[in-house]
């Protein structure tokens, strides 16, 4: 397995999100360092689990379904990222946002 090199440090992470939940966010973001263009909540796998998707909206359904370009953070990590996301993290589940051309995250339309 190839070793994923990380666009920031763990000795670089700001405590910005209070929070020990998990979320899943894609190396797009991860190691190439892409914004989150993209993010949904899903019903939460066990406790310790936001239930929070993240990715850049570049990813081909052939990137998401290799489970080897997505991996688990707390949502703190990715909030170092892409401070853009925390206003929206207290979100109900069923929620899906998309940046827009002004920078901002619209819910989708169902």
């Amino acid at each position: 397995m190839a070793t994923k090199y990380y666009k920031l440090k763990a000795e670089d992470l700001k405590d910005l999100v209070h929070s020990e939940k998990y979320c899943i966010a894609t190396d797009k973001i991860t190691v190439d360092g892409m914004k989150v263009g993209f993010m949904y909540r899903e019903e939460p796998e066990d406790t310790n689990d936001s239930g929070w998707r993240f990715f850049s909206g570049t990813e081909t359904q052939e990137y998401v379904d290799d489970m080897r370009n997505a991996m688990m953070f707390s949502l703190n990590t990715i909030a170092n990222y892409d401070e853009a996301i925390i206003p929206y993290l207290k979100q109900a589940i069923g929620t899906e946002l998309e940046r827009d051309e002004n920078n901002q995250f619209i819910p989708l339309e169902e």
